[in-house]
């Protein structure tokens, strides 16, 4: 017979612990079972792996096994003399009758017996291993408006998910899901939607689907957190002499005062006029001052300021002229 190395079936080093087999059999079994693989001689890659596992998961038959030294793979090989007879009451009492599938010479004349089914593979129809698996999570961005995050709003998937035929033929089918995104959403928010990712094989559950918020752009807002900004254009005379100016918020316009002698990036504040919160309240609503000038002066405007500008001391600059060294 020939020699089998379990070890680099599974791609695992011979020194690797009880958890590093399990994870590397189970990614091998998802890539290789035939009833979701397409790739060509998956049913034997599959089978091959399984028999690795079942060796090499178990510790008794894996120490028989590592007795046996290191050959090439493939190298014709028999069993040391009487080897047989050191296992005829079977390992661990157990004995060494398994059902399911045959396995390859190499297993039955070290170990006996035929294969037992392993966790999450049952018979399935012709006496095949029927495979359960839970289908994958799926992961996706919802970009929704301040106004839909400031009301909620219900949106609408489309997805490509894999989906396992009667044949065991896999083919990518569309997936219509309906989301509720709840009001007050925020922009990097996590939501999970149990049940509506991949289908799962064989009977498992499906996958959940893990939607992440980006708010979209706004023209003139921005959202932090349940909080808003806008940036508010005033001239110099409203800001040295106070005003009472209409803004936009998504609750409609509302009047906002400028109090006299505000500066350039001053915040005024209207409370409870932000983004919903989940549970009761809003966030507030920030006016950020930013002050323009006329981009061109008309004869008269020029006559003002010039006429300001000979009438005041204010200097702007102070601060800065008794800092200079």
């Amino acid at each position: 017979m020939k020699y089998k190395d379990y070890y680099s079936i599974l791609g695992v080093p011979r020194e690797a612990t009880a958890d590093d087999i399990k994870k590397a059999y189970r990614k091998l079994a998802r890539k290789y079972h035939p009833d979701v693989s397409k790739e060509a001689g998956a049913e034997e890659k599959f089978k091959e792996v399984a028999e690795a596992h079942e060796v090499l998961k178990d510790a008794e038959k894996r120490a028989a096994y590592d007795r046996l030294g290191y050959h090439q793979p493939g190298q014709q090989f028999e069993p040391p003399p009487g080897w047989e007879t050191q296992f005829q009451h079977g390992f661990g009492g157990r004995g060494a009758e398994f059902t399911g599938a045959e396995f390859s010479d190499f297993f039955r004349d070290l170990f006996g017996g035929r294969f037992s089914p392993d966790e999450g593979v049952g018979q399935g129809p012709g006496g095949r291993r029927g495979f359960s698996m839970r289908g994958q999570d799926i992961e996706a961005k919802v970009e929704v408006s301040l106004a839909e995050a400031a009301s909620g709003v219900v949106r609408e998937f489309v997805m490509r998910v894999p989906e396992t035929m009667p044949d065991g033929q896999v083919r990518m089918a569309e997936r219509r899901v309906k989301v509720r995104i709840p009001k007050g959403a925020t922009s990097g928010q996590k939501m999970r939607v149990p049940g509506k990712g991949s289908p799962g094989a064989g009977g498992a559950d499906s996958g959940d689907l893990y939607l992440t918020v980006a708010l979209a752009p706004h023209p003139f807002l921005k959202a932090d957190e349940h909080d808003l900004y806008l940036e508010l254009p005033v001239s110099a005379w409203e800001a040295a002499l106070g005003a009472e100016v209409e803004i936009p918020t998504l609750s409609g316009k509302v009047r906002v005062r400028i109090p006299p002698g505000s500066s350039a990036g001053a915040k005024l504040r209207l409370s409870g006029k932000g983004l919903p919160k989940p549970h009761h309240g809003h966030g507030d609503f920030y006016c950020l001052l930013r002050i323009v000038t006329p981009p061109t002066l008309s004869q008269r405007e020029r006559e003002l300021f010039e006429q300001l500008k000979e009438a005041s001391d204010f200097n702007p600059r102070q601060d800065l002229e008794r800092s200079a060294p």
